[in-house]
């Protein structure tokens, strides 16, 4: 589904802005079989508009209430997501619940099995595991699970129950070379290691190999025992969406979402908090990922990762010899609002990358970084962090807070390609010293030292109206979705930052 992103058209933003400490890698490379490299920090998902399905068919789809669809949001025409699951109705339910019996139960709703893996047994396409209110124990493992295009297969909460709880074991549950599979309305909490772990089965060359997947209304948190642990490690997994989530808690050195080797992802409508390192991550030949609509509240040292530092083993596809690889390529952060943080986004070793239309609010020490942590060797040629673009955000710090340098600028980048156009700074406890500082080129366009008269900025209100400075401000960014963080469509010219005027 290489053309999913074709609407998005190709104005990218190169190079992965690394916002942790020093110059190093925040997630070490490697990872058991085909787990890949590691990651850094972890991402959460706020509410947002109901998923496909709603009532009908084998008792809804993933609508409903704890059904899969989704009760946050309110998304508009302009802040829809279509998925591959979108309108469809399961045509079978199989049921699991705390006192179901894998043995002597038939998987009906009077009869229901005790575990996901045994519902998985009898799922055929079209398919829905409705999975009771109740806390169940981690550690399963489905693999070779496929459903079909227009019959997925569903994994979730049942409609109108609360979130069923997945506790416990080393990872609540590993997926692996799945297809068309929806897996949602799940709270994941104290695992050992990863929260859900998505993988190709360790078939790092075929893209076939795990590829349509939504994780969509997850609360994740609280995993790991302290280090390099994710709540949702993705690896080689192509054609996926995470939407509607939260994550917090991910492993003091870990990641919300790890992408290892991922294509064509969108990344949408997600609340990440109280991270240690990072919220989504994005190395190892990840491209094509569309980050967009997310609430990052305190999301570590890299908010967002754009590239990292990968295992040569760990790269899907494999790594050439013949032509230049990258970490990243094509990752873009769009109408996002960042609030803490040691810096927004980090460009490490990403090829035309996109950073535009968001509200920075308070980050601790830098705007953004620019770094290369996988360099060439070992007859391995990596293109440098290049080409990005920082576009029409606005940026609103405390200037007390920040580093002498704002933008952290590391060796064998190439800082001289990329691009900063109408963004706005103010820095509200010094506004005669908003200018930025240390930016790699002159920006044109941008807004320095004007408030931008949010709505309540004390109380987190970020909206803007057409008295703000930022109103209309805007250019127009290619790949841009059309609406903004509520799903309002954007005027023309577009405002800085997240937020359109109405």
């Amino acid at each position: 589904m290489r053309n999913i992103f074709a609407w998005l058209g190709m104005g990218i933003l190169a190079g992965v802005v690394a916002c942790g400490g020093g110059s190093g890698t925040t997630g070490g490379s490697g990872g058991g079989g085909a787990g890949g490299s590691g990651g850094a920090g972890g991402s959460g998902g706020a509410g947002g508009s109901g998923g496909a399905g709603g009532s009908g068919g084998a008792g809804g789809g993933e609508g409903g209430s704890g059904g899969g669809g989704g009760s946050g949001g309110g998304a508009s025409a302009c802040g829809d997501v279509a998925t591959f699951a979108d309108g469809l109705a399961p045509t079978k339910e199989v049921h699991v619940a705390t006192n179901g019996n894998d043995g002597s139960g038939d998987g009906s709703a009077g009869n229901p099995f005790a575990t996901i893996e045994r519902a998985v047994d009898e799922a055929t396409p079209g398919t829905a595991i409705r999975v009771h209110a109740g806390t169940y124990a981690g550690g399963t493992y489905i693999g070779n699970l496929s459903g079909q295009s227009g019959a997925p297969i569903w994994i979730g909460g049942a409609p109108g129950e609360a979130r069923p709880v997945i506790e416990g074991g080393s990872q609540a549950i590993h997926l692996s070379r799945v297809r068309y599979l929806v897996l949602h309305d799940l709270e994941v909490r104290n695992t050992t290691a990863n929260g859900i772990n998505a993988d190709d089965g360790g078939e790092y060359a075929n893209a076939e190999a795990s590829r349509f997947v939504v994780f969509r209304n997850l609360n994740i948190h609280d995993i790991g025992l302290g280090g390099n642990q994710d709540c949702l490690k993705l690896s080689g997994l192509n054609d996926h969406f995470v939407l509607d989530s939260e994550f917090s808690h991910c492993g003091d050195g870990g990641s919300a979402v790890d992408h290892v080797g991922c294509h064509d992802g969108v990344i949408a409508r997600n609340h990440f908090h109280d991270l240690g390192a990072t919220a989504v991550q994005n190395k190892g030949g990840a491209e094509d990922i569309d980050i967009r609509w997310n609430h990052f509240e305190r999301a570590g040292m890299r908010p967002v990762n754009m590239g990292g530092s990968t295992g040569f083993e760990f790269f899907r596809p494999p790594l050439s010899m013949s032509s230049p690889n990258a970490e990243a390529r094509r990752i873009r952060v769009v109408a996002n609002l960042f609030e803490g943080g040691d810096c927004a986004a980090a460009f490490v070793g990403c090829v035309d990358c996109v950073f535009a239309q968001n509200t920075v609010i308070d980050p601790g020490n830098w705007f953004f970084r620019i770094l290369q942590e996988t360099v060439t060797g070992s007859g391995y040629t990596f293109e440098p962090a290049q080409n990005g673009k920082v576009e029409n955000n606005v940026f609103y710090f405390r200037r007390s807070e920040l580093s002498s340098s704002n933008v952290n600028v590391g060796a064998n980048t190439a800082p001289e390609t990329f691009v900063f156009a109408n963004n706005l700074w103010f820095a509200h406890d010094d506004p005669g010293n908003s200018a930025p500082t240390a930016l790699p080129v002159p920006e044109t366009n941008g807004i320095v030292g004007q408030d931008p008269a949010f709505a309540d900025a004390g109380n987190g209100d970020y909206h803007i109206d057409t008295s703000s400075p930022a109103a209309g401000k805007g250019k127009v960014i290619e790949g841009a979705p059309p609406g903004d963080h509520d799903g309002n469509c954007w005027k023309s010219p577009p405002s800085l930052g997240a937020y359109e005027t109405k």
